[in-house]
């Protein structure tokens, strides 16, 4: 159908997905105060850029060349780009966005470990939390971004850790990056299932979009964003910490009403 690094998700499995992605956007919607956004997937490549997805990666989009679109790699690009070009009063700031979105990577050279399964593919679903606020609250907005990214595994009953990334790690254009990495017991490691950044106004300046502080003057919003959370991985560490020694796979609480039963059989 579409070869290597795809998944067709069937029966049960696909109505797991489904619940996923529903409570998601629900816990992040109605308890976190996102505004919820249904972005296209498809977008141009001065979106990209910025976000910072172009140059840098270009490798590792999907290009559609004949109308000059790209297949969005993070629904970061169409809800960081939502107010391009604008200057936005003092009085609506912070914009707090969710989204739930297919994303689309190449993830070009990725070869070994981790590379079969659900664990890297080229299509993937998402929920992605995106903030536009003054620059004076940029940080404390990064520690709530992550805290609500976190919710997600509290609620889920899943381990997880937070890692603060060292500067040489850093995305392109990020200034302070937070990873959270789930317990996924039958792979015997963490996986990543969110990286919470601020970009300060790295992509503002991009995308030139301002704001007027309260003294009248014109300047540059802070950005950040993060995963709430990438489903493949969440839906691998879900499966596995839930397996009974019978096969049968036990589900969170907060999943029963959104899946239909306590568990799948």
């Amino acid at each position: 159908m579409s070869g290597a690094g795809f998944v067709c998700y069937k029966g049960k499995g696909a109505r797991l997905e489904r619940a996923l992605i529903n409570f998601l956007v629900d816990l992040h919607s109605e308890k976190h105060g996102y505004e919820e956004i249904s972005p296209p997937s498809l977008v141009r490549a001065e979106a990209l850029m910025g976000t910072s997805q172009l140059p840098k990666f270009e490798e590792q989009l999907y290009g559609v060349e004949r109308d000059e679109l790209y297949l969005a790699p993070t629904a970061e690009v169409s809800l960081t780009n939502l107010h391009r070009e604008e200057l936005l009063p003092y009085s609506s700031l912070p914009l707090n966005y969710v989204a739930y979105t297919p994303c689309f990577r190449r993830e070009a050279g990725a070869a070994g470990v981790g590379t079969r399964g659900l664990i890297r593919m080229h299509q993937f679903d998402k929920v992605e939390l995106v903030k536009i606020c003054p620059p004076e609250s940029s940080e404390a907005e990064l520690e709530t971004l992550t805290s609500d990214a976190e919710r997600v595994l509290q609620i889920l009953g899943l381990h997880y850790r937070v890692i603060e990334l060292c500067t040489g790690d850093l995305s392109f254009g990020a200034a302070k990056t937070y990873d959270i990495e789930v317990w996924a017991p039958g792979q015997g490691a963490y996986l990543e299932v969110s990286s919470c950044s601020d970009f300060t106004d790295f992509q503002a300046r991009r995308m030139n979009l301002r704001f007027k502080d309260k003294d009248g003057k014109n300047r540059f919003c802070h950005t950040l964003n993060g995963s709430g959370t990438a489903l493949a991985r969440l839906y691998v560490a879900l499966l596995e910490t839930g397996l009974r020694p019978d096969g049968t796979i036990a589900l969170p609480g907060a999943l029963h009403g959104y899946f239909g039963a306590g568990s799948i059989e």
